[in-house]
């Protein structure tokens, strides 16, 4: 049984559980049971059974329970369970994924009564390593070697990873751990990423349970974590936690915290976010370096480089610096895009590093979730060599709250290939970015609290992304990166949502901005019943437009015009619904009270005189034409209807004309068929055949479409003098040339 085909079987059952559809879920999970083997759970299956038909039963006959519906949600939560254990003994059995294998080959327990002393031991030892001089100290050889705390505190990573529900030993020393003041931080958010893990993995109320105290730990580094592994974990199993009013309840009271509410907010749209990453890499990929390798050749002559370094010109700009833009104007303001989607917590540097998650570092599955720290052993193992330059750029990377903590080890163990005047140069350069970078974050932290534990929910989401993205065994996880992300949807966040319309419409609007206009729609949707906005009749118009549903469009924009807001704009949208609604004079009625408000507007002349054509008006609608062409001598939009249009009122010339000149331009497939027809209506057959034969040539007009297109328009070339009897002999020199 493969693991797709065990994945689907099981979510089968959760979704009947969650449905309340008990009777499938137990057939599903009886099938599921006898085809995997799992043999051994078929008698707790039959108890369950049992009890769910007994309950049938006394319901059937009337008898009164007061504990019924409780015992129903406890039937209900026990199938969950059963489901789990199968589920995971399956995959145990059967699954090549990588999780499994590594849970397969992980061996050795772990001794809890005295775990975390020994833990706080090497702890200790280091701490006072680095107050007394190190010959002192060696005392007990087997402490001194800070990999050797760093190998048990990965043995304990995979054992909460792989455990599937936690025992009270357990669940009590990760407490004790968390609050342990002498265990490194990077430690303790290590194991919280160990822990956010084991519960995607194996669904246990005692994860939740330590997540949320993790949030409750006052270093950022750790909560941050939790907070993000909670709101994922709370979008995994949302409809399952109805089940579990305890963890709901400790949501809802974090929820009575402000703070808890702006942190939400962060990195729900933080996640949200994530989902640009490809459209960003792309952007850079696609334009923006490309450009700047096309200009950099001329960098050195268009500016004097050790003037930049010169402390004298204060704060004055160098001039010069404009000129470097001179051949690529766009490049400028793509840049500028750039930095502030940067400072926004954007994930700009996905590309750059995708490539270098290829050290031996990385093969270590569990080192894609470790926190970047400069005194982790790996490093020093990793880079084998060291020197102050290299010191001072590991210590300047950590640093770096732009870059997520799987990126600054790729950066750390790409120095090895350097050479150390290059190392000098990159950290002193990087540390005066990041020195500018932390002056803009304190500035922000002064009138936007929270900014600063932004950077650190975004470096571990980034974390996330770069595992779930880049991992060469990506394929055997499920992408959480994949799913809807849609919060707003979700029974418990959803509704800490829907408390706060201010976070709810920062949120829609977020969706709005990057374009997630059924995201968007939806959030606008549930605002508008609280309130009525015009704006927001005005978005969510504007979703359904850009979702192709122009009849809810065309309802929403007549909405927002009781309101009075933007009133040309709103005109030009309802026109547009219309237009697209089929129904011409409806949307010409709009365009004409839009041209009211602005007569010379050349998009409304442009759009009246598209609608008079597609009414028939002709002559009407050349002088919309002219018009434009008036006022803009030169635009090209007009070239094409103004063609058209004398061409069926019999302006022969004058069609001929304007063909030509888009013909001579870019012509398209529909340009060239037109000119066609003008020549053969002027008597030109020959000129009117290789211009049929240049535009049935084109690789965009298939044959078929081609005579269905001339077909719609026969009915002009006949109007216009063209012979009907010449017709079927004009088409079959063309199907010859076609065969040719």
């Amino acid at each position: 049984m493969t693991n797709r085909e065990l994945k689907v079987r099981y979510d089968a059952i959760c979704d009947d559980l969650a449905r309340r559809r008990l009777k499938p879920a137990f057939d599903r999970l009886e099938k599921l049971i006898n085809e995997s083997g799992q043999l051994p759970f078929l008698d707790e299956w039959r108890n369950l059974d049992q009890t769910y038909h007994f309950m049938l039963k006394y319901t059937v006959e009337g008898i009164q329970d007061p504990e019924r519906q409780k015992v129903y949600r406890k039937l209900i939560v026990s199938v969950y369970e059963l489901a789990d254990k199968v589920y995971d003994a399956a995959r145990f059995r059967f699954s090549s994924a990588l999780e499994y294998e590594k849970k397969r080959s992980f061996a050795g327990s772990i001794d809890f009564s005295d775990f975390l002393n020994e833990l706080e031991a090497y702890a200790l030892h280091d701490e006072l390593r680095s107050l007394v001089d190190e010959v002192e100290l060696k005392t007990e050889s087997s402490t001194t070697d800070p990999s050797d705390l760093q190998d048990k505190i990965v043995k304990l990573f995979y054992h909460l990873w792989f455990q599937n529900e936690l025992k009270k030993e357990e669940t009590e020393f990760v407490r004790d751990f968390l609050k342990s003041e002498l265990i490194d931080v990077p430690y303790k958010a290590f194991i919280v990423s160990g822990i956010f893990l084991s519960l995607l993995r194996y669904f246990d109320k005692s994860k939740f349970d330590l997540l949320f105290e993790g949030y409750g730990n006052e270093n950022p580094e750790v909560n941050q974590r939790a907070l993000v592994a909670l709101v994922l974990a709370f979008y995994r199993y949302d409809r399952r936690l109805a089940n579990y009013p305890g963890i709901t309840a400790r949501l809802r009271f974090l929820d009575e915290n402000p703070a808890f509410k702006t942190n939400l907010e962060t990195v729900i749209v933080q996640l949200i976010r994530s989902k640009e990453t490809e459209k960003i890499q792309k952007k850079i990929t696609d334009e923006i370096i490309p450009e700047m390798i096309r200009i950099s050749p001329n960098l050195k002559d268009k500016i004097n480089l050790d003037s930049l370094m010169d402390d004298s010109m204060g704060e004055d700009k160098n001039p010069e610096w404009e000129k470097i833009f001179e051949d690529s104007p766009g490049l400028m303001n793509k840049m500028e895009e750039f930095s502030e989607m940067q400072m926004e917590g954007a994930d700009v540097f996905m590309s750059s590093f995708a490539m270098l998650k290829m050290f031996p570092f990385f093969s270590e599955l569990s080192n894609w979730f470790m926190p970047f720290f400069a005194s982790n052993p790996e490093i020093e193992m990793g880079l084998k060599q060291h020197d102050d330059f290299t010191d001072r750029f590991i210590r300047v990377i950590d640093s770096a709250p732009i870059l997520c903590n799987s990126d600054k080890y790729s950066f750390c163990f790409s120095l090895r290939n350097l050479p150390a005047e290059n190392r000098e140069f990159m950290a002193e350069a990087m540390k005066a970015e990041m020195d500018q970078f932390k002056e803009l974050q304190n500035d922000e932290e002064l009138t936007d609290p929270g900014k600063k534990v932004g950077f650190i929910s975004n470096q571990f989401i980034q974390d996330l992304y770069r595992f779930f993205k880049l991992h060469p065994r990506k394929s055997d996880f499920e992408d959480l990166f994949d799913w809807r992300l849609d919060f707003h949807n979700k029974p418990a966040l959803g509704a800490i949502l829907k408390e706060d319309e201010k976070i709810l419409r920062n949120v829609a609007e977020f969706y709005f901005q990057k374009n997630y206009f059924e995201e968007a729609a939806e959030v606008f949707t549930y605002l508008l019943e609280i309130e009525k906005n015009g704006e927001m009749y005005q978005k969510l118009g504007f979703c359904y437009q850009k979702m192709n549903d122009f009849r809810k469009a065309l309802e929403t924009y007549q909405k927002a015009e009781l309101y009075e807001l933007n009133k040309k704009w709103n005109l030009n949208k309802i026109a547009l619904c219309y237009r697209n609604l089929k129904q011409p004079d409806k949307a010409l009625e709009y365009y004409r009270e839009a041209e009211m408000l602005d007569e010379e507007n050349l998009s409304i002349q442009l759009n009246i005189g598209h609608c008079l054509l597609e009414l028939g008006e002709y002559e009407e609608a050349l002088k919309c034409y002219f018009k434009v062409e008036y006022l803009e001598p030169g635009n090209k939009k007009v070239w094409r209807p103004i063609g058209w249009c004398s061409f069926v009122v019999g302006k022969k010339e004058q069609a001929e004309k304007y063909f030509h000149m888009l013909v001579d331009d870019e012509p398209n497939k529909h340009d060239l068929m037109n000119m066609g027809h003008v020549q053969w209506s002027l008597g030109n057959r020959k000129e009117a055949l290789d211009f049929y034969k240049r535009s049935i040539d084109r690789s965009d007009f298939t044959e078929q479409e081609f005579f269905e297109v001339f077909e719609e328009d026969l009915h002009h070339l006949l109007a216009q003098g063209v012979n009907r009897e010449d017709v079927p002999i004009m088409l079959d020199q063309l199907r010859y040339f076609v065969e040719e």
